[in-house]
């Protein structure tokens, strides 16, 4: 991120790369265009400056040669004024003298008259000379203003000579032929190619996607071109498609979307370089086709340079996701255990329960036990106290053969 201080308010913001590069971007338009018209006004103050005094030299001179053939056409005019003195105190010799002597003069005076007339002409010759001169740098500094409106005009031409069907596949096809031609040496592993998925009911212009060595994806844009005639009845707007455009560039998977436009020729906005519209959608740029392979190169440049930190965030991302199934791993387990230990716990109680109903039904069996040969004691007692006599006291006739058995 690049600092930047208002030197109005002194308040001191952040802008990122992009932003920077725009600003930049826009600076450099300014100073361009304040450079070239100071130039221009200091190029027509010297061209002014240099035509007046070479006027001034110029009249000068003419002034002064004119001057010095008047002052000899003076002294020729004594000359013949005293030639004709001399010729009207003459006869015959001196006239046909004076006849030689004038016709020589009058033969100097046509030399000196076309001496003034060449001389004129040399003169107009340097003043064409110099408009010349000040015509061809006018025309030089003109050329220069006019290098930026020659590709606005290229491509107003380039509108108005394409059909009204085939408007929008030029510009397509111009964009693909421009990236094309440096694909094999600037984005040899790049993919570029035409959004054909229409699934989803839209789909952009262009996809452009590229991944480093190790297959991780650094860099994908969503294009969409758009351009229309200049005799169409209903004018579109950038803003129009901008909604469109970050759908698309969502559903696609895009981290950018690129508007390449030809719409609103004469908007200033997106006329001065590249307009970055992400405060109504986020990573939007709306560019004019010049710009197309600029904005490839930047948003590339700038992804690369972030590579390394993508790649020591997912490092970061992948500990993260190791620790976060570590945790999910010990409350399943921890879990399981628990729902053992509870299962277990009430088993273990269960059994006790039921070793407890055997004691208890154990005790009852001994007491019955214990009643048994309490009773079992008794009757053996009984048992032993058992003698005939007894077993006879009552029965008579049972006595008798007990005593017959005895005798």
């Amino acid at each position: 991120m690049q600092e930047i201080k208002c030197p109005h308010c002194g308040k001191v913001f952040q802008v990122d790369e992009s932003g920077y590069a725009g600003i930049v971007q826009q600076v450099r338009d300014n100073e361009f265009h304040k450079e070239l018209e100071r130039r221009e006004a200091e190029l027509r103050e010297k061209t002014d400056a240099s035509v007046k005094i070479a006027r001034m030299e110029q009249e000068k001179i003419s002034a002064e040669e004119i001057q010095r053939k008047d002052n000899r056409i003076a002294e020729m005019d004594k000359e013949i004024e005293a030639l004709k003195a001399k010729l009207r105190g003459a006869e015959t010799e001196t006239r046909l003298a004076v006849t030689e002597a004038i016709s020589e003069k009058e033969k100097e005076l046509a030399e000196k008259a076309l001496s003034i007339t060449e001389l004129e002409g040399k003169l107009e010759s340097k003043a064409a000379e110099s408009e010349l001169r000040e015509k061809s740098l006018k025309d030089q500094y003109e050329s220069a203003i006019k290098m930026k409106d020659e590709q606005i005009e290229y491509y107003k031409d380039f509108k108005a000579r394409q059909s009204t069907k085939m408007v929008g596949e030029s510009l397509e096809q111009h964009c693909q032929n421009q990236f094309n031609q440096i694909r094999m040496t600037a984005f040899p592993k790049a993919y570029f190619e035409k959004d054909n998925d229409a699934r989803t009911g839209s789909k952009g212009d262009f996809i452009f996607r590229e991944s480093s060595d190790d297959g991780t994806e650094f860099i994908s844009i969503m294009f969409e071109m758009k351009n229309e005639m200049d005799e169409t009845a209903t004018k579109h707007k950038n803003e129009d498609f901008f909604k469109e455009l970050d759908k698309d560039r969502r559903e696609k998977n895009c981290e950018y979307a690129v508007l390449v436009t030809l719409l609103e020729a004469d908007n200033d906005l997106y006329n001065n370089g590249i307009v970055d519209v992400s405060y109504k959608y986020e990573k939007m740029y709306v560019i004019r086709p010049q710009f197309f392979i600029p904005m490839i190169t930047l948003l590339r440049n700038a992804a690369l340079n972030s590579l390394k930190y993508q790649r020591e965030l997912q490092v970061v991302k992948n500990q993260q996701l190791d620790i976060l199934h570590f945790e999910e791993n010990m409350n399943t387990f921890k879990t399981a255990f628990a729902k053992n230990y509870d299962l277990a716990s009430r088993k273990f109680e269960d059994a006790i329960n039921e070793i407890d109903k055997s004691i208890r039904q154990l005790e009852k069996v001994k007491e019955a036990l214990t009643s048994s040969e309490r009773n079992l004691r008794l009757a053996n007692d009984k048992a032993q106290d058992l003698s005939i006599k007894k077993l006879t006291k009552n029965a008579p006739s049972v006595k008798e053969m007990f005593d017959e058995l005895d005798k």
